[in-house]
């Protein structure tokens, strides 16, 4: 059995969890309310408190739901609980980045400002303090669409391995490499 799929979901108190008949999952709490389609072959069910994910047999492709959907199930359970939070730091001279409302507007040493509109799910707030690099700060209740625009802001400008320049995830490690320096001996 898989190790992710077998092990059940807590349901905290004030979040609850319907599943219809044509196997959609919706769970509410109190930040929000997401929902999920899952698969035919995987069944659902909700007993003294936990979610409990089951696939039908032992084939690859049920074994990869299985956990999957349970993933899935327990980020949007953390999600409405808790929500995410993401912070991109933005390294180079003359970087900057500005909000007002969810349009976000960066300066990347290009010749042209990129202005970016978010999601509607996704709040984002941009903080430039003297002496520190510029930073996004985005959150969310959905994990997935948080990261899909992490990843879209941050291939902008992704961090190069000489100087490091770019937008990073903040305590992100990049690999660096020496320069032509280094070749000469």
């Amino acid at each position: 059995m898989s190790r992710i799929g077998k092990a059940p979901i807590a349901i905290p108190s004030g979040v609850t969890v319907t599943v219809s008949a044509d196997n959609v999952v919706t769970i509410k709490g109190a930040k929000g309310e997401l929902t999920q389609k899952v698969d035919s072959d995987i069944t659902i069910s909700q007993e003294d408190g936990q979610i409990i994910v089951q696939r039908p047999s032992d084939q690859k492709r049920h074994k990869a739901l299985h956990g999957l959907y349970r993933s899935l199930l327990n980020n949007m359970v953390k999600g409405v609980t808790e929500g995410y939070k993401l912070e991109q730091e933005l390294v180079g001279v003359g970087y900057r980045a500005t909000n007002a409302g969810n349009t976000l507007d960066l300066v990347l040493g290009y010749s042209h400002h990129y202005v970016f509109e978010l999601p509607k799910e996704i709040k984002v707030a941009t903080t430039a303090e003297k002496g520190k690099n510029p930073t996004i700060i985005l959150e969310s209740i959905d994990k997935q669409l948080l990261g899909q625009v992490a990843a879209k802001i941050r291939s902008l400008r992704a961090p190069e391995p000489y100087k490091g320049k770019g937008i990073k995830f903040v305590g992100e490690e990049l690999r660096r490499k020496a320069g032509k320096s280094a070749a000469k001996k």
